[in-house]
């Protein structure tokens, strides 16, 4: 039986975290320079047009 060659695995993790962080890297890139405008916050609905009024406020 061939014995494991842990140089190997321990080069593709490597590769596979690096690939990660570029992705992660790129993907932030493009959220800044996409739209500064908005928050940096996502799934949160800013648009309150269907929302109950605040309470205390008269419609």
């Amino acid at each position: 039986m061939a014995t494991p060659n842990y140089g190997y695995e321990k080069r593709q993790k490597e590769l596979a975290k690096k690939r990660k962080k570029e992705d992660k890297l790129k993907h932030k890139a493009e959220r800044k320079a996409g739209d500064p405008e908005q928050p940096e916050t996502q799934g949160q609905d800013t648009d309150n047009a269907g929302d109950a009024p605040a309470p205390g406020v008269a419609q």
